[in-house]
């Protein structure tokens, strides 16, 4: 019956032409054909294995051509059935243990699968590393390279018939002394379906799957040291924007970060998988800072603008809490703050002014950050760029910051000239150490773990890969790095958990190291130590970096924070979010993403030069001064929730002669308010002119736009001033006339019946107010007199009251017959200007001088401008 199984039918005719072509093509070209037979270097990794094999497996090799075209073409053959193995327990069996395989088979073909039953078939023990890779690469049945078949009851379990696309679960479970496993090594374990198809009625093998089954009775003498990197990094979350209250209320870009902390998500299950495990944390202190700012009110970002409240504040506190007690005790490493991407900024921003500054700021941050939140203080020491590529110029950038150690990786730094894989550590010349991890083990979790067995696959090659390594040579003990992929999924991490977990529980040929043990390791004398060019360095790789252009976008920013922050009486509340948001702009989280690193960046910069914008000049509308000089404000506005100083307010004429707008002017505004700043000017020229206002910060940097606006100048001109004084000489001619005039009347009317028809002198001695007494109330002393004057409403009877003939003025003056005695004449009222030694005598009555009164105003009197 297992003859019967392993017969694929007699070839038709042209089926056998076809052959007979083939083997000519592999006769010449041999080891090409799907790299199945190794070349030079893989030949030295099986030195051990017999000779006989390698010939069979080359013949075996042309069969199975012929059958993989076939099955492509008609969906026949052994890929009929797909097959998973879910489980495989226990992972590294040992001697007395139950094997237990659980699955699911498929039927891919296009008829009905009949008599089908499900068995094992066991390979031989390997020690070659490149063994592995050629069976894992194999995807069709091969006769002998797929070993023996597994005889016993329970090694085979029936499944019957099945139906186009139908699936069925089988479990086989069976003694491990049934494998028959001899001596130690890697052996290949293959899940078979053995069954008929309506074109071939007769057993075949319709699907195989492949796994590997380490095989190790006692402990190694030189067990392999495996430092085993545990990454805690993530995408970048936080804005620069914050709210404006007291606490700076953080604003996420969405809320994203808290489906990874909540219960299943992926940063919890890296957290709860890896505190039992053999590992050493390597922490981006961003995410312990973004997860902690989640720990109190946040804000998230609505896609049509404003946001919501973040709903994340639990999990965030649970997460911080978890991870808190998982690194007490252990080794803790530490990136640089946002995992700067050491590659993009080698390639093409370290010639960007301030961006290597970046770097040594990002690293600097990182001790702090992480003591502060988890208590413990991590080293620096060490620097990873992507995937471990490295070339001249990346080690330059990752060390200037004072990294002494760079994660490289085993296919960007080969051994092409040893048969076994060394000891990781290596110096690279200038105090500086490659740490080459082995790149089987580090994408051994890469792909995708959601897959029907996915998980037990990568488990089983990653155990297979680590008993291998140390089979290689036996006698020498060797320290390795693992540094998987930077940010695994849920489902990587539980299968990177579950090997590890293997390993340190029946792993009898590894054990567990600290990233700084394997680091101080000896260095293999026949290992590379030369860095590799960049002429080397992945082509895809470098297409994800960086450009140069965002490099000096967000430099510019960086910049426009140094000139704001000198403004600022409170600098912390706009240094410490934007210096944060500039490092995660250079993330290596943005590989990938073009577009959302764009987004990002521009969005930090819109939102500080909108701040930058909150204190601005008001616009003046034209203004016009009257006069040789006068006063000019200028209103500086401050929006921002804190004061602004050391700022400096200049106006500049843009006339060159002949408006000078004086001094420049410090200005210092509290939040949330405006100053009016003024100017004293002067001019010495009427016309038109532009005064342009900016702002300066202390240091003479513009800052802000500047505000120009339009001052038109009109002083008093030389014509004005001759009207003026020809009105002035008027008034005093026309005085002196009125004067003469008066003088000679009351010269005609003196003699002895001067005083009037009673002969009685006392209405006579109290003459009413004439001209003269109105110009000697202007010059007096009385107080009362001065308050009149200063308020503009000096009165001047005589001509005015004559003028309008009011009745009280005509009485007095028919009383009158001319000045009188001085000697005998009664004082006047306080209110009419003058008055006696004593004022004995009573007040003259008031002298309503109407609405024709009034003062022409003096020439020197102040007008408002």
């Amino acid at each position: 019956m297992a003859e019967a199984a392993e017969n694929q039918g007699t070839p038709t005719a042209p089926a056998r032409r076809w052959l007979r072509r083939t083997a000519v093509v592999l006769l010449t070209t041999g080891p090409l054909i799907g790299g199945l037979v190794p070349g030079p270097a893989a030949a030295a990794e099986t030195a051990g294995t017999p000779a006989a094999a390698g010939s069979s497996t080359a013949r075996s090799q042309a069969r199975t051509a012929v059958h993989t075209a076939a099955a492509d073409r008609t969906g026949s053959g052994s890929r009929t059935a797909d097959i998973s193995i879910n489980t495989l327990s226990p992972a590294t069996p040992q001697k007395g243990d139950t094997l237990s395989v659980t699955g699911t088979v498929t039927n891919k073909g296009r008829s009905p699968i009949t008599d089908g039953s499900i068995g094992l078939r066991i390979g031989p023990g390997e020690n070659s590393r490149g063994a592995l890779d050629r069976n894992a690469a194999r995807k069709d049945y091969l006769p002998g390279a797929d070993g023996k078949k597994v005889e016993g009851k329970r090694a085979t379990t029936k499944i019957g018939s099945m139906r186009p696309g139908i699936r069925r679960s089988f479990t086989l479970k069976l003694p491990v002394s049934a494998l028959k496993m001899r001596s130690a090594g890697v052996y290949q374990l293959g899940v078979t379906l053995t069954g008929q198809t309506r074109e071939r009625p007769y057993d075949q093998i319709l699907g195989i799957e492949r796994s590997f089954l380490p095989w190790q009775t006692s402990d190694s003498e030189n067990k392999t040291e495996l430092a085993y990197l545990w990454p805690l990094i993530s995408s970048s979350h936080l804005t620069a924007r914050t709210q404006s209250d007291e606490e700076q209320t953080p604003v996420f870009r969405n809320d994203d970060l808290a489906k990874e902390l909540a219960p299943g998500g992926r940063l919890q299950q890296l957290v709860h998988l890896g505190k039992d495990l053999p590992i050493t944390w390597m922490i981006d202190p961003d995410l312990l800072a973004t997860v902690n700012a989640m720990t109190e009110r946040y804000r998230v970002q609505k896609k049509g603008g404003g946001t919501v409240a973040g709903k994340g504040q639990a999990y965030a506190k649970q997460w911080l809490m978890d991870l808190q007690g998982a690194v007490k005790g252990e080794e803790v490493a530490t990136l640089p703050f946002a995992d700067p991407d050491l590659a993009s900024l080698a390639h093409r921003g370290r010639n960007v002014p301030g961006a290597l500054g970046d770097l040594d700021s990002a690293t600097k941050r990182a001790i702090p950050t992480v003591e502060s939140i988890l208590h413990t203080k991590p080293s620096t020491e060490y620097a990873w760029p992507v995937e471990g590529a490295v070339d001249p110029s990346i080690v330059d950038v990752a060390t200037s910051a004072g990294a002494r150690t760079v994660i490289a990786r085993s296919d960007s730094f080969r051994d092409t000239a040893l048969s076994y894989t060394p000891t990781s550590a290596r110096p690279i010349g200038g105090g500086n150490t490659a740490l080459v991890a082995d790149s089987r083990l580090s994408k051994a979790f890469e792909g995708d773990m959601t897959r029907h067995g996915a998980t037990s696959k990568a488990v089983q090659r990653f155990l297979s890969e680590t008993q291998a390594l140390n089979a290689q040579v036996p006698g020498k003990k060797r320290s390795i790095l693992v540094a998987p992929q930077r940010t695994p999924s849920a489902d990587q991490a539980q299968a990177m958990a579950l090997a590890l977990s293997s390993l340190q529980k029946d792993g009898r040929w590894a054990e567990g190291s600290d990233l700084s043990e394997v680091a101080k390791a000896k260095p293999d004398p026949g290992a590379n130590r030369r860095v590799p060019p960049g002429s080397r360095y992945p082509a895809s790789l470098r297409k994800q970096e960086l450009s140069g252009d965002a490099y000096r976008h967000m430099q510019k920013t960086s910049r426009l924070v140094g000139d704001f922050k000198k403004i600022l009486t409170r600098e912390d509340r706009v240094v410490t979010p934007f210096g944060s948001a500039v490092e995660r702009g250079e993330s290596t989280s943005w590989r990938g993403d073009p577009k959302g690193a764009a987004n990002y960046r521009d969005g930090v910069r819109d939102y500080l030069v909108g701040l930058t914008k909150e204190v601005h000049l008001i616009q003046k509308s034209p203004i016009t001064l009257s006069g040789r000089s006068a006063t000019i404000p200028v209103t500086v506005q401050n929006n921002l929730v804190q004061g602004v100083d050391d700022l400096e307010l200049r106006l500049k004429s843009r006339r060159r002669i002949g408006l000078d707008v004086g001094e420049p002017q410090a200005v210092k505004i509290d939040g949330e308010h405006s100053q009016s700043v003024k100017f004293s000017t002067t001019s010495k020229a009427n016309g038109r002119a532009f005064v342009e206002a900016q702002l300066y910060t202390k240091d003479g940097k513009p800052y802000g736009k500047s505000m120009v606006f339009q001052v038109n100048v009109t002083s008093i001109t030389s014509t004005v001033l001759l009207v003026i004084a020809g009105g002035v000489l008027l008034v005093v001619l026309a005085g002196v006339r009125m004067y003469t005039t008066r003088k000679r009347n009351g010269g005609a009317a003196s003699g002895p019946d001067s005083s009037g028809p009673d002969g009685d002198g006392e209405d006579a001695v109290a003459p009413a107010p004439g001209p003269d007494a109105g110009a000697e109330s202007g010059s007096g002393s009385d107080p009362a007199s001065d308050s009149a004057s200063d308020s503009g409403s000096r009165t001047t009877s005589g001509s005015g009251a004559e003028e309008h003939g009011d009745p009280g003025t005509s009485d007095a003056r028919a009383t009158t017959d001319g000045p009188g005695e001085p000697d005998e004449a009664a004082p006047a009222s306080p209110a009419g200007g003058t008055g006696g030694a004593n004022g004995a005598h009573p007040p003259a009555a008031p002298v309503d001088t109407g609405k024709g009164s009034g003062t022409v105003p003096g020439t020197g009197e102040k007008v408002e401008r």
